[in-house]
């Protein structure tokens, strides 16, 4: 990944556990000329798309360049296009720019105060968005970042002995897989070096944190809910977590909009939901995607103009998120499902 950026290319992560014919899509679908890959790994064959073993050695470097490049990439060079599932059932590529995950950090750190002392896990898979905010949410701030294996993640016990043993400081999971970790923490008299825990990627229920909260206290590690969505890079909102949270049952309460980003509730004709009703959350400025690879009417249905910016220069987009929310009586946005009928399974839409 960082060879593909620091060469001025966008990645597309490809995740050998797909499905071939999901894969055999993307690669077609995305237009991509180079396949960095290993050798026991089963990808489609494709013959419009050079292959480099990784493993090989020096033999692939025939014909290449051993001198770095130079730098060329600009804020608006894209960066990489993760391909999401949805509701049409065809995977569909986002174009996602270098300035959104810059801004996506800057826009943040007022809450978080990550420094090079932090040790971040990056537990999920690179062709999930969370990766992003894993992977460089380290090494933008100087950081450790340990990239957990895979077999590692499927197992509580030995994921905690992995954050005990490399004090990781910054823990990054979904609501699902924190849920399994849970009771092992728990139990195991064992110190954590946590200061942040970060949800992601699907509804949170509020109501299993308390094991952890009885066990560690709200205040350290400091639990934080994060809404977000591929299109509008990673995350839209920040929540921390408190015992108070657990008063409010079934519900997930998705805090407050990026400072550099804007919401909003509104029903099937544009208008803004009143208190207490569920509307669909648009989400605009700072951190959309540019759209969808080739996808140019889906682009337009999901991005739509912004009747709400009163920029001197206009044009600003809304993504339609697909997601109902609702105003609690205190300003609290909580997340209520889905207009359609997608569910997410370990962070993915289904």
């Amino acid at each position: 990944v960082l060879g593909i950026l620091k060469a001025g290319g966008a990645y597309v992560p490809l995740d050998p556990e797909y499905p071939q014919d999901r894969l055999a899509y993307m690669i077609e679908d995305s237009g991509i000329k180079l396949l960095l890959t290993q050798a026991h790994l089963e990808l489609p064959a494709t013959a419009s798309v050079e292959r480099v073993i990784l493993e090989s050695g020096a033999a692939w470097l025939e014909g290449y360049s051993t001198v770095a490049p130079v730098n060329l990439a600009t804020p608006d060079n894209l960066a990489y296009v993760i391909y999401t599932s949805g509701s049409t059932g065809k995977p569909k590529g986002t174009l996602l720019p270098h300035h959104n995950v810059m801004r996506l950090f800057a826009a943040t750190q007022h809450w978080f105060d990550f420094d090079a002392s932090d040790v971040w896990s990056v537990f999920h898979s690179y062709a999930f968005d969370f990766s992003v905010w894993e992977l460089f949410g380290a090494l933008l701030h100087g950081a450790k970042a340990v990239v957990v294996p895979r077999e590692v993640a499927r197992s509580p016990e030995d994921f905690h002995a992995l954050l005990v043993r490399e004090q990781v400081t910054v823990l990054n999971q979904t609501p699902s897989a924190f849920k399994q970790l849970i009771p092992v923490a728990c139990a195991n008299p064992s110190a954590l070096a946590l200061r942040y825990v970060v949800f992601g990627g699907e509804a949170l229920d509020v109501a299993s944190l308390k094991p952890w909260f009885e066990r560690f206290g709200d205040q350290q590690p400091q639990l934080i809910n994060m809404y977000g969505i591929t299109e509008t890079t990673v995350h839209v909102t920040y929540r921390p977590l408190s015992l108070v949270d657990l008063q409010q049952d079934g519900v997930s309460p998705i805090g407050e909009v990026i400072p550099d980003l804007s919401w909003y509730l509104l029903d099937s004709d544009f208008n803004l939901a009143p208190p207490g009703c569920h509307g669909e959350l648009h989400v605009g400025r700072a951190g959309l995607a540019r759209g969808y690879h080739q996808r140019a009417s889906l682009t337009a249905l999901r991005f739509v103009p912004d009747p709400f910016d009163r920029s001197v220069q206009g044009g600003g987009r809304l993504y339609r998120t697909g997601d109902l929310a609702r105003y609690r009586g205190d300003g609290v946005i909580e997340y209520v499902g889905r207009i359609d009928h997608q569910v997410k399974i370990r962070g993915f839409r289904i």
